[in-house]
């Protein structure tokens, strides 16, 4: 099945996933739910074989939420998943989250961050190609942003907001289709 290896890297940790033993994969890419998923989102993630949260989850609930619509929900850490911002009881699941998540799908590896530790928006994504060279695509969340930049390799990929807090023209996701061949990305957003 599945391996997962922590690994520290200065003071970054790093999740790591193997699925690139299937011979597709159906992807539900979302971020910056800050606690709550849109309904029209939930929708478009419900035939996603895996999900990733790009960060500013929220709320452990978004977790429980999206793991009823997938088996397989892998979040990382955004800048407002902090103690201080989620429920006390909720700081032990907190904890468990990682910074980077590097995940091998049929066909290439994405890396999933939050984005935050790239403060200039002018020339964030050559600084995570910079970074991450040898990945298909790199997903991040922070900005609130729908984007999807296939102009060089590997690709920088953006969901948006999935929640209701500056959705910027309505709640947004990615879904990502992967195989060995080709990968392809349709973008969805809300009616607002």
């Amino acid at each position: 099945m599945c391996n997962t290896v922590c690994d520290m890297t200065e003071t970054t940790q790093k999740l790591h996933q193997d699925f690139s033993t299937h011979s597709s994969l159906l992807v539900g890419v979302l971020s910056d739910t800050h606690g709550f998923i849109n309904e029209e989102v939930q929708i478009q993630l419900s035939k996603c074989d895996v999900i990733l949260h790009a960060g500013d989850i929220g709320s452990i609930q978004v977790i429980d939420q999206l793991k009823k619509i997938s088996r397989i929900v892998i979040p990382v850490c955004g800048n407002n998943d902090v103690e201080i911002k989620w429920a006390t009881h909720e700081h032990a699941a907190l904890n468990k989250i990682l910074d980077i998540a590097d995940i091998k799908f049929p066909g290439g590896n994405v890396i999933v961050m939050h984005g935050d530790q790239y403060f200039s928006a002018k020339n964030r994504h050559e600084k995570m190609r910079q970074h991450y060279p040898n990945a298909k695509a790199i997903i991040y969340g922070h900005s609130h942003k729908l984007v999807c930049d296939f102009d060089e390799h590997p690709w920088v990929l953006n969901p948006g907001a999935a929640g209701k807090t500056r959705t910027k023209g309505g709640a947004s996701c990615l879904i990502l289709q992967t195989n060995e061949k080709q990968w392809q990305v349709r973008e969805f957003r809300s009616a607002a």
